[in-house]
């Protein structure tokens, strides 16, 4: 079909200026690497467990404190307007990140008197939203019923938590300071990785550090009374810590994520450990990832994930020139996990989100990854066998549901660890992309699991159509939830497959999304929210997908030619580069990415470009 917009050389002039952009985001090796925005989570923890390290007699040098006056400084610069904080400059201040950078002041000497004013106001932040009342002395015990009951039963989150604020001084002094950190059986990480699943953890499984880390430090700070798990945690102490060196990466950042190293760095820190290998790798990483602002990143970087991204968003408007491609290629394989992860017992096969020592692999990072190597062409032996692993990777991560988790099958109780649409149909679009290259048994294996996938899917939309995912989210959304992103992904996978067996399956979807534009023309995370560069290109996408595919609706038509003039004068204004604060964990973890609004512009772009019949 022929899309009809009024100008449509002005969409072929933005996109030409995005492809540009976008192209000239690449790094010196010839991929992307992106920029994560700045963290008040992961600064405020950096700093406390650079603070505690060195408050706990742990090997430091000078430099680590000026890291922390600069963190400090940073944290100061960055609060919102009402006191609070949210993890980025651009998020909404909300009662777990305001808590942490509030007792990272509490664990540096002297810095509540330097800056009682910032304090006083975030005191001020957590008594209006814990206890409800202004004026008021802050309720701790109000204050930790409030963090426990923003993550219900997954205590990935909510120990960490609480467990900083312990150690900063601002729960009180010695046992009764622990009285709101919930224990954590760090004795279970002495099972085999494979038991983990039936043991029910309170954590999702990449936390495993901090289950050790923390519990070992509230063990130590608040020992349990009951004689045989006293017994039980005292005689499995030595042998966790030895789990925790094994699975620390050489450069000492689990998942190359601050909070989660801090959190570690801090609880062994402060239960006479400052010293312990794992701790000063912890400390050599946070030095080595602070920012010259003063500040740190959630993460390192999502160089994996956001070349894959550039490389699917590039090819929807052609094919790169054959030595990018090839360049790109050759780095995208090296990438692959050839052996059994350490961290997460994961399988050879599979893509972590970058580079970097700290990565893990996971189904998103992995089916992108296989998206891309077909996009980049030159479908040979040599490509066609990361291909196979890749796709093998996927199949055994499929749960019993069809659904498809993040990091580990058959978890499937805590959001990281049970099937997600958005991962779903992300591994849906992978095994299209490489189906007919496969070996035939591994192929008919594909097929069952697509379908299996698709079923899942079925199952999970809501009343009008829509689907919501895990790992993005929207903040100015109701509970946070972005069901643009959710319906968004699940339509361009669905598309992609070109399977008869979907047509009745997008229909209502493809509604909810015309309904859900916006009277300017572009779309926010859900009906009646601001619209945004991210998913107004997303929703474009998705629906240039549909119309692509041979499903004519003159609503699609009219609102997919209004989206992609909406991206149009965007790019021709400039502000189409300003990127917007994403949630994920479902939706309580915030970051955004500087190359996101670049790369699905040039995406949405390159789809609606198709359709002009140029």
């Amino acid at each position: 079909m022929s899309l009809n917009i009024a100008q449509p050389d002005r969409l072929l002039r933005a996109l030409d200026t995005a492809r540009a952009a976008l192209l000239a985001e690449r790094n010196a090796h010839g991929h992307w690497s992106g920029e994560l925005s700045a963290s008040a989570l992961s600064t405020a923890t950096a700093v406390t467990a650079l603070a505690l390290v060195g408050k706990n007699g742990g090997a430091t040098v000078p430099a680590h404190a000026l890291l922390i006056e600069r963190g400090l400084g940073w944290l100061a610069q960055n609060r919102n307007t009402d006191g609070g904080w949210g993890d980025t400059t651009r998020s909404l201040s909300n009662i777990s990140t305001t808590a942490l950078c509030w007792a990272a002041f509490g664990a540096v000497l002297g810095a509540d008197t330097k800056y009682s004013a910032v304090v006083h106001a975030a005191e001020e932040w957590l008594t209006a939203r814990s206890s409800g009342t202004v004026g008021a002395p802050l309720d701790r015990d109000a204050l930790a019923r409030v963090i426990i009951a923003r993550y219900g039963k997954d205590r990935t989150f909510s120990v960490p938590i609480l467990t900083m604020c312990a150690l900063a001084g601002r729960f009180g002094e010695g046992r009764a300071a622990w009285r709101h950190v919930i224990a954590l059986p760090y004795e279970l990480a002495t099972l085999p990785h494979s038991w983990f699943a039936a043991v029910k953890l309170p954590v999702v499984s990449y936390a495993l550090p901090a289950l050790i880390a923390i519990g070992q430090a509230r063990q130590f700070h608040r020992p349990t009374r009951n004689p045989i798990t006293w017994l039980l945690r005292e005689t499995t102490r030595t042998h966790t810590l030895r789990v925790l060196g094994k699975i620390q990466p050489p450069n000492g950042g689990f998942l190359e994520a601050t909070p989660l190293t801090s959190f570690v760095t801090m609880s062994l820190a402060g239960s006479a450990q400052a010293n312990h290998p794992v701790a000063r790798k912890g400390v050599e990483f946070l030095a080595a990832s602070a920012r010259p602002d003063g500040s740190w990143p959630i993460d390192t970087n999502l160089a994996t994930w956001v070349t894959t991204l550039s490389v699917n968003a590039l090819a929807e408007s052609g094919p790169m020139p054959e030595n990018d491609a090839a360049l790109i290629r050759d780095w995208l394989m090296t990438q692959q996990y050839r052996t059994l992860h350490p961290y997460t017992n994961a399988a050879p096969g599979g893509w972590a989100w970058t580079d970097l020592p700290g990565g893990v692999p996971d189904a998103d990072d992995t089916a992108g990854a296989l998206i891309a190597l077909r996009n980049l062409g030159a479908i040979n032996d040599v490509t066609r066998e990361p291909a196979v692993a890749g796709a093998q990777w996927l199949l055994d991560l499929q749960n019993s549901d069809g659904g498809i988790p993040t990091f580990c099958r058959g978890w499937g109780h805590l959001p990281f660890d049970r099937s997600s649409p958005d991962l779903t149909a992300h591994a849906l679009h992978a095994w299209a992309a490489w189906r007919d290259e496969l070996p035939s048994e591994l192929r008919a294996r594909v097929h069952t699991a697509m379908a299996r996938a698709v079923h899942y899917l079925d199952t999970q939309r809501g009343s009008a159509g829509e689907w919501i995912p895990l790992w993005f989210g929207n903040q100015h959304a109701p509970d946070d939830i972005n069901p643009l992103y959710g319906t968004a992904r699940v339509l361009h996978a669905l598309a992609a497959c070109n399977a008869p067996e979907n047509i009745v399956r997008l229909d209502d979807a493809e509604r909810w999304l015309c309904a859900t534009q916006n009277a300017d023309g572009g779309w926010g995370g859900a009906a009646g929210i601001a619209s945004s560069i991210e998913e107004t290109a997303l929703a474009v996408d998705a629906l240039a997908g549909c119309l692509a595919k041979g499903r004519p609706s003159e609503a699609m038509e009219t609102a997919l030619a209004r989206g992609a003039m909406w991206l149009v004068e965007r790019v021709e204004s400039g502000v189409w580069r300003e990127p917007a604060p994403i949630g994920f964990y479902f939706a309580k973890l915030w970051y955004f990415e500087r190359l996101y609004p670049l790369i699905f512009t040039v995406g949405a772009l390159g789809r609606a470009a198709n359709l002009l019949g140029r």
